[in-house]
């Protein structure tokens, strides 16, 4: 079983499709720094599942996406295969090549592969459990691992042992069997209380089922004893029939004079109320009339008072008019000795006019004279 290929598009530094071929023997990758060396080992611990953003030196899961630069708009999803060959058989699969695909998107899903077929994480570590490979595993080292083994701490250097050696499976199959039987004995905790609350409701059920049936004993018991009760009522009401028979038919014999008064009755009603409908009728023309002559009186009344109103207006008016007759009467001796004076000063004007014309002309005569 061995690495056979590498395909990386959107990850981190790889804005295109990279794909990387890993023939027999070694292969290594050199570059200046910054060129994304270390961005291919990150792609693969990656694609295996890694979940831990700080491991492939980022914040969050969606920075190892392709960001953009300058020149290119960042992408909106990174996605990273791994073929495996697996010719030994080795790897719990029936195909001698296998394909591990992840991919993530910058709305935060992320979605696994296998073969090309939508799969769990759990699947992917499964598949991986104790072959030497995984996003932990020692397949993929970097120095921070190596620093790991040369430390003092033996829990590091264990995990990694046990990861050699198979053990990591059994262990991890160890504790999801324990947690499951946690489950379990909660589970039957839970069922014991149950058992319990259903074991109340059947005491309760077999008390009102007891009750139910001194119930119907008790109710068949009344029955019997009102059906015997009606019975004897039964009997007194039937002897008691015959006189109320007679009273029956004397009330009969007064039921009919009443009704034949109350026919007399309501005839002479219906003659009362054919003459008070006429009465009601010669009313409404009376009233019909009162209004009328009541609608003229009001004509007539706003017709006089609009007339009152007019006079009075008519007699202010012409008392204003008097008023500036008089006035005018007062201003016209002055207006007319004023008109004379315009008239006189008029004359004087037009005639300095005239003398000014004159002068003018003799002037301009001279003025126009040829020079000797």
């Amino acid at each position: 079983m061995y690495l056979s290929k590498l395909e990386i598009v959107g990850f981190k530094s790889f804005a295109n499709k990279v794909n990387l071929s890993f023939d027999a023997g070694l292969t290594a990758i050199v570059g200046p720094n910054g060129c994304g060396k270390t961005n291919v080992v990150d792609a693969i611990r990656w694609a295996l599942g890694e979940q831990k953003p700080s491991r492939l030196r980022s914040d969050k899961m969606e920075d190892v996406i392709f960001n953009g630069t300058k020149n290119r708009k960042p992408l909106g999803m990174a996605d990273v295969s791994l073929t495996i060959e697996n010719t030994k058989g080795i790897l719990p699969s029936e195909y001698k090549e296998v394909v591990i695909t992840r991919r993530v998107y910058r709305s935060g899903e992320s979605e696994y592969y296998l073969n090309k077929t939508l799969c769990r994480l759990k699947d992917i570590k499964d598949l991986f459990m104790d072959t030497g490979m995984g996003s932990d595993a020692y397949s993929v080292i970097e120095l921070k691992m190596i620093e790991t083994i040369l430390s003092d701490k033996a829990d590091e250097r264990r995990r990694l042992f046990e990861e050699a050696a198979g053990v990591t499976k059994y262990k991890v199959r160890r504790k999801e069997t324990f947690t499951k039987l946690d489950h379990v004995q909660q589970d039957l905790v839970r069922v014991q209380d149950i058992v319990k609350e259903v074991q109340k409701a059947v005491n309760s059920l077999e008390r009102q089922a007891n009750k139910a049936e001194q119930f119907n004993i008790i109710s068949q018991d009344l029955r019997t004893k009102e059906i015997i009760l009606l019975e004897r009522e039964y009997s007194q009401i039937i002897q008691s029939i015959d006189p109320l028979k007679e009273k029956l038919l004397s009330a009969v014999d007064e039921k009919k004079k009443i009704s034949d008064e109350l026919s007399s009755e309501e005839t002479l009603l219906d003659e009362l109320r054919a003459e008070l409908t006429t009465l009601e009728e010669k009313l409404n023309e009376v009233q019909l009339e009162l209004n009328e002559h009541q609608q003229q009186i009001n004509l007539s009344q706003q017709a006089r008072v609009k007339a009152n109103e007019r006079t009075n207006s008519l007699t202010e008016a012409i008392d204003r008019y008097v008023k500036e007759k008089e006035e005018l009467s007062h201003q016209l001796p002055e207006l007319e000795t004023r008109s004379a004076e315009l008239i006189t000063s008029i004359d004087q004007i037009h005639a300095n006019v005239l003398s000014s014309t004159k002068q003018y002309t003799e002037k301009r005569s001279l003025i126009n004279l040829p020079r000797s």
